[in-house]
């Protein structure tokens, strides 16, 4: 009898420890939803301006602020403009909501305080940052063949991009599931080529011909952009994973 009451015990535990992991690491790595935020390309809070021939693809607006400027010669396509309006407000709550959402997933990756990420080839999960986080050339993000692989990365201060850097989704990736959680302000370089949506406690400057896909979203400051293309992610819904 003690013989098998052990046995059960420690295949109970064994059980616990297994559900417990796996519970864990599927909590580790959530797509926070966007809300009315998602139909943003670009939604800044005091101020959106933009020099040159700038494209947007998906909604522009500002909230709590209302200055809009460079809409023309910059142009909003497959979206509307929302200047400090309840339309633009309710983006803005729903940014900050999905912010504390990504900030509050626990780490899958632990990098250093200041962390140079270009020329690494990244899995799904969360990855952390002490503080700046830097991309000098290309980023690869490998989504293993899973359509839904979720890529958080989330920094207590800076995002910063080298000139002609990149992020790269590879084996069924999806721009829509790459999240950027910046503590303070992102800068993306001259020709960067971006892949996920950013939300910035504070500004977002895009320098000339710097584009991305996905949303820029910036929840206490502006966003600058000189002669960009940003075009929102895809809002289809994330395919199930199948039963096996």
């Amino acid at each position: 009898m003690k013989y098998h009451q052990k046995h059960l015990s420690t295949c109970l535990f064994a059980i616990a420890a297994l559900l417990g992991s796996i519970s864990q690491g599927f909590a580790a790595a959530v797509a926070p939803s966007l809300g009315t935020a998602q139909s943003f390309a670009v939604l800044g809070s005091s101020t959106v301006t933009s020099t040159g021939a700038t494209a947007l693809t998906g909604d522009l607006g500002v909230s709590p602020g209302t200055a809009i400027t460079g809409f023309p010669p910059g142009i909003v396509t497959g979206g509307a403009t929302y200047a400090g309006d309840a339309v633009a407000a309710q983006a803005h709550t729903d940014a900050g909501t999905a912010y504390n959402s990504l900030v509050n997933q626990w780490c899958d990756f632990n990098y250093a305080a200041i962390q140079e990420i270009g020329g690494l080839t990244l899995t799904p999960g969360v990855h952390c940052f002490p503080s700046s986080v830097q991309v000098t050339g290309a980023l690869t993000l490998d989504a293993q063949g899973d359509p839904n692989a979720v890529f958080i990365f989330k920094m207590g201060s800076t995002l910063t991009t080298a000139s002609s850097s990149s992020v790269v989704l590879i084996n069924g990736g999806q721009d829509k599931l790459v999240f950027w959680a910046v503590g303070s302000s992102a800068t993306l370089g001259t020709s960067t080529m971006f892949k996920g949506n950013i939300i910035a406690v504070a500004s977002i400057t895009m320098t000339t011909s710097a584009n991305g896909v996905g949303s820029a979203l910036a929840l206490n400051g502006a966003v600058t952009m000189d002669t960009n293309n940003v075009t929102v992610a895809s809002t289809s819904t994330p395919t199930p994973p199948a039963c096996k």
